[in-house]
């Protein structure tokens, strides 16, 4: 319904950004991870929302980036997630880190979002693994292709395993051994201290 709203910051409330448009104050919640990545009040801003219309409210979400907004109507497709459970999952963890976790089935690191418990994560995993994608310019080409995701072969899949023996989760051990140029080529060892390097 609305795109997107473009205007200055008149301040900030717990949830929510108020972006005033032609002497109106529009009220746009926003998770926590979002709240962070704005400029302070003053400062003009543009999101891209998403409108949801009820009988007692008209309730605009906002993202900085398409892509955020993109994942958040994906989640709100999955049976028992609202825009306030979309909302403290992208709080927890950054789309990237949402689409590794999806792909990886790392269940665990969705279900840290405040509200989402472990079988609303893994509907959530069911529901979207075949609407995610990552492009080349966040993961690399090799995983891009399909090498590492999703899931890794050969001594990329010994230093996942490693990494997630070590304490780390499946989605971030994933995402530190796709980001290691020239993976296919080194051996285990080689690789898993190159990860490491990358969750330092």
């Amino acid at each position: 319904m609305i795109a997107y709203v473009k205007g200055e910051i008149a301040g900030f409330t717990e949830d929510s950004v108020i972006v005033e448009v032609g002497g109106i104050g529009m009220n746009i919640h926003i998770s926590s991870r979002e709240a962070g990545k704005l400029p302070p009040a003053g400062s003009m801003v543009k999101l891209h929302t998403y409108t949801l219309v009820r009988e007692d409210a008209f309730l605009l979400y906002g993202f900085l980036a398409k892509g955020d907004l993109e994942l958040f109507q994906k989640c709100l497709t999955v049976s028992g997630i609202g825009p306030k459970g979309a909302l403290a999952i992208l709080s927890v963890m950054d789309a990237e880190a949402l689409k590794y976790a999806i792909l990886s089935k790392d269940a665990k690191a969705i279900a840290k979002a405040p509200g989402i418990g472990a079988k609303t994560a893994e509907r959530l995993i069911l529901d979207l693994k075949d609407k995610v994608s990552f492009d080349d310019a966040m993961i690399g080409r090799e995983a891009a292709q399909g090498a590492l995701l999703p899931s890794a072969e050969g001594a990329a899949k010994e230093a996942v395993e490693a990494l997630v023996a070590l304490g780390y989760g499946q989605a971030e051990s994933l995402r530190a051994v796709s980001q290691i140029p020239d993976a296919e080529n080194m051996d285990s060892g080689v690789l898993l201290k190159a990860a490491l390097k990358k969750l330092f």
